[in-house]
């Protein structure tokens, strides 16, 4: 016969892990999101996307693209916006992260730039300079495109692996003698220092950058079905940029400090929209990641395919889609 007392407790600790199991269903997740210069977050806050959300979101913000990928590795977040070349280094050092959607740009802006007053002309006037950018960021990337397009081995320039801020200075100082970095970087060294592009990335890059997020928040449903939110409300809030330029311009510069007219520049030429993962940007991203396996930067061949969660889907307007296709003008 079962003891009334322990009948009681045994009924109440039922009671209670019910309980907490209902308060815990109707609170909202909440998403850890890694943004890069306010980029995302901008948009959202714009387009007031950011309302009425269905979960919560904690930002963490990121410079650039290598500190978020280590943010990803850590599980200090549970997802992020990542280049397809700092995407390929997270997951050759065994990163549990996988990309979600793909956010396709003009690559236009991703380059090697010099001081105004540089005797550069041309890729092949690199030969022997020091070239500063983020080691495994895609404007490293860029550059071993660029002297790999000229006929020149990494060997042929001295490398000065450096975050934006300090890359930014070096080239002001003369220490170094072209920065290769990316937006807003790029447009912000035009518009305030009268720097100017001598490669730009086009034809070099396929202009890829991913919304990656790690295993243990696509296991979970609550937080997968919160990045599909998530993803749609992002998609529907950059169409709104596109539409309403100055006004997201405003925003992202109150968020990042750019100036409005760099902050409208690089958002402008960009020509971002992001679609669901395809077959041709696999394709692509296996094109980088061998890329970087002959420049023996990654030190086996990595098999991409795997890496993409192709689960998620991202609503697009034809007539946007149709127009951002179409090259923009720097």
């Amino acid at each position: 016969m079962t003891h009334p007392v322990r009948f009681l407790l045994g009924a109440a600790l039922v009671a209670l892990s019910l309980l907490v199991s209902a308060v815990q269903a109707a609170e909202p997740v909440t998403l850890r999101i890694a943004d890069q210069k306010g980029n995302m977050r901008a948009q959202l806050e714009a387009a007031g996307a950011l309302e009425n959300l269905p979960f919560r979101i904690q930002w963490a913000e990121f410079p650039a693209a290598a500190p978020l990928a280590e943010a990803l590795n850590a599980r200090a977040v549970d997802a992020g916006i990542i280049g397809d070349a700092p995407l390929l280094f997270s997951l050759a050092a065994g990163a549990q992260v996988k990309a979600i959607a793909v956010d396709k740009s003009d690559p236009y802006g991703t380059a090697i730039i010099v001081r105004s007053d540089s005797f550069l002309t041309s890729v092949h006037d690199l030969k022997g300079k020091r070239i500063a950018t983020g080691k495994g960021s895609i404007g490293h990337y860029i550059a071993l495109k660029a002297l790999d397009s000229a006929g020149l081995s990494a060997q042929a320039v001295e490398f000065r692996f450096l975050g934006p801020v300090d890359a930014k200075m070096a080239l002001a100082n003369g220490s170094v003698d072209a920065w290769a970095t990316w937006e807003p970087y790029t447009a912000q060294a035009e518009v305030t220092d009268h720097s100017r592009v001598l490669v730009s990335g086009r034809g070099l890059w396929a202009g890829n950058s991913y919304l990656a997020a790690t295993s243990d928040a696509l296991n979970d449903p609550a937080k997968r079905a919160a990045l599909q939110e998530y993803l749609e409300r992002l998609a529907a809030a950059q169409r709104w940029g596109y539409e309403h330029l100055d006004s997201y311009a405003k925003t992202l510069a109150s968020i990042t400090g750019l100036s409005e007219e760099v902050a409208r520049l690089q958002f402008k030429r960009r020509q971002l929209h992001w679609i669901a993962l395809d077959d041709n940007t696999v394709r692509q991203q296996q094109e980088t990641a061998d890329f970087y396996y002959r420049q023996k930067l990654i030190p086996r061949r990595l098999e991409v395919s795997p890496t993409f969660d192709r689960d998620f889907t991202v609503t697009c307007q034809p007539s946007q889609t149709a127009r951002l296709e179409q090259e923009s003008t720097p």
